[in-house]
């Protein structure tokens, strides 16, 4: 179990890596491929309205025309041991990890990410909650219950889960439940309190992310764990469970659910690892200031050290996500841990 933890680390360090290399050139290799000078790479970093002098000067400042080589060290060294920048009126100190500085806001671009994810955390954590309780726990029944009406009925209920885009079933839930009519029990979009002010109010106010969110993913869980229960409960030692007389909730859990997992932690690992770095859609449509609304803002004033930032805090987080899930992988099936 040790060799296989190490074996697992070892390549999550391999990974970031080749993510840190990948994100590189997505945003500096590419644009020269594609014939942009290191001024028009510079404008990026310093606003759409600046002058053709101020864009040379900054692409001298950040080093736009060194070989890509030392602008990639010079990157990794940024994020190990932190970098400084030269806006012209001064030098900025950005201290480690250092995802870049903004221009634009002149402030590094780290901090505002960590001021940003406890939002995106909270979403994340509260609606995978629900959705994995909800989803497994309709997905078991349903295939417990095969061809019956409840089985019909989550079904339907699931596909349009699936089918339902969250901006849409966002907007209509606020509508219904948090807009001044009968049916208003929710906080309107935009409210957030942290939990350690008051855990109350931090629930309220995503309860109805959390559902809107939620209803999406457990859709998908259902229909999966329905599928997985469906062929698990056919298996041979399924039968010899039964034969040795396990009460049956002892079969469902502990040999079914168990042996229909796996696929679930898969799905879990990537989903999780990508809400975490920004649920843009629903923090989009609740006015929720996180790393999704972040992204889309930063996308939006076109400021790429912003876009950097966020694209590498994500691809961190489904890289470690995914090393749980392997990790997952060991406790719940012991053969994993011999490939």
């Amino acid at each position: 179990m040790f060799t296989y933890i190490i074996r697992r680390l070892i390549s999550a360090v391999i990974m970031l890596a080749i993510v840190s290399m990948a994100t590189f050139a997505i945003f500096f290799l590419v644009p020269r491929l594609a014939g942009a000078t290191a001024e028009g790479m510079a404008s990026r970093y310093v606003g759409r309205t600046a002058t053709e002098e101020t864009a040379k000067l900054a692409a001298e400042r950040l080093g736009f025309n060194d070989p890509l080589v030392v602008q990639y060290g010079r990157y990794v060294k940024g994020i190990v041991s932190g970098a400084e920048y030269d806006y012209g009126a001064g030098v900025e100190q950005c201290p480690a990890p250092c995802l870049g500085y903004s221009f634009i806001t002149r402030q590094p671009v780290f901090p505002d990410l960590m001021n940003r994810l406890p939002v995106t955390l909270s979403l994340a954590v509260g609606a995978a909650l629900i959705w994995v309780l909800l989803g497994v726990g309709i997905g078991v029944l349903s295939a417990l219950r095969r061809g019956t009406v409840f089985d019909r009925f989550a079904m339907i209920v699931a596909l349009a889960g699936v089918s339902l885009p969250i901006f849409f079933t966002g907007l209509i839930s606020l509508q219904v439940f948090a807009y001044g009519n009968p049916f208003s029990w929710a906080a309107q979009g935009g409210y957030y309190v942290t939990i350690e002010d008051s855990p109350a109010r931090w629930a309220y106010g995503l309860l109805l992310p959390w559902i809107t969110l939620a209803f999406l993913f457990a859709a998908t869980y259902a229909r999966l764990t329905r599928a997985g229960m469906l062929e698990t409960m056919n298996e041979d030692y399924i039968r010899t469970a039964r034969a040795k007389g396990l009460v049956e909730r002892k079969v469902i859990v502990k040999h079914g659910l168990r042996g229909a997992l796996t696929p679930i932690i898969t799905i879990f690992g990537l989903d999780f690892g990508l809400l975490i770095g920004g649920a843009v859609l629903t923090e989009t449509a609740y006015s929720l200031n996180g790393l999704g609304k972040y992204a889309i803002d930063a996308i939006t004033n076109q400021d790429l050290p912003k876009v950097m930032g966020v694209t590498l805090l994500a691809a961190l987080f489904v890289i470690l996500a995914n090393l749980i899930v392997d990790l997952l992988y060991a406790v719940v099936d012991p053969r994993v841990r011999l490939t």
